[in-house]
């Protein structure tokens, strides 16, 4: 990937705070109690932080995604392998961040990854959203939610449930609580990946989507280390 094609999908997901399309006052969610770089726990009522890897590892790498944005598919592949060779030794976590003001269908990506892990299929979702990015990303509103349900099909999950769970209140804080979090910190684009609270800056980044992400792996041994880890051997 060239230094154009990153710069364009800098402008394409980079947006200012006064751009963002804020939560409504009934979908707000409160979270000035929680510390970010924890992982939410699951209750009754409400949806917990999907993790991959090591819930109780010290290390926590957070992702900030929207599933429409072109540098977080372009940053998908990397962190996918990363995720995969540190999953012993941290915890994973993506947090919905759908801009919707210039990504009209990544509200709606991020409900259908929601609803599948109502189902206990999150991240195949999330992979599959990634994966076929290009797929769905300018289909019209009457026929992404047929799209996003062949997918769930696909994953054989109840589709009948999948459709019904699109709606649901659980689903919608879900995201208004992901949101929440970002807005706490600051995001104001995406993808923005931290390390507990620590935010990879803009080169780190440009890595992840260009490179190997080796930059990452390179923080993440370090914060294993501190942890009185022992990282992974890298391929």
């Amino acid at each position: 990937m060239t230094r154009t094609r990153w710069i364009i999908f800098a402008v394409i997901c980079a947006v200012v705070l006064s751009g963002l399309v804020f939560l409504s006052k009934k979908d707000n969610v409160d979270v000035s109690s929680l510390d970010p770089s924890k992982a939410v726990s699951q209750t009754d009522t409400a949806i917990g932080d999907h993790v991959y890897g090591d819930a109780s590892s010290e290390v926590v790498l957070i992702e900030y995604g929207d599933f429409q944005c072109p540098g977080c598919g372009g940053a998908f592949p990397q962190l996918r392998a990363i995720k995969e060779l540190y999953k012993d030794d941290i915890a994973f976590i993506f947090r919905n961040f759908p801009l919707t003001n210039i990504h009209p269908n990544a509200l709606a990506a991020s409900t259908a990854a929601e609803a599948a892990g109502l189902q206990g299929e999150f991240w195949r979702m999330h992979d599959i959203l990634f994966q076929n990015q290009d797929a769905w990303s300018d289909v019209n509103t009457s026929e992404r939610t047929d799209v996003f349900t062949e997918y769930a099909k696909n994953i054989g999950l109840d589709v009948g449930k999948f459709k019904e769970d699109l709606t649901s209140r659980q689903v919608s804080a879900k995201i208004s609580r992901d949101r929440a979090f970002g807005q706490k910190l600051g995001v104001t684009g995406t993808p923005s990946v931290y390390i507990g609270n620590e935010k990879l800056s803009d080169e780190e980044i440009t890595d992840l989507i260009q490179g190997t992400g080796e930059k990452l792996m390179d923080k993440l041994d370090d914060a294993i280390k501190k942890a009185g880890g022992e990282p992974p051997t890298r391929p």
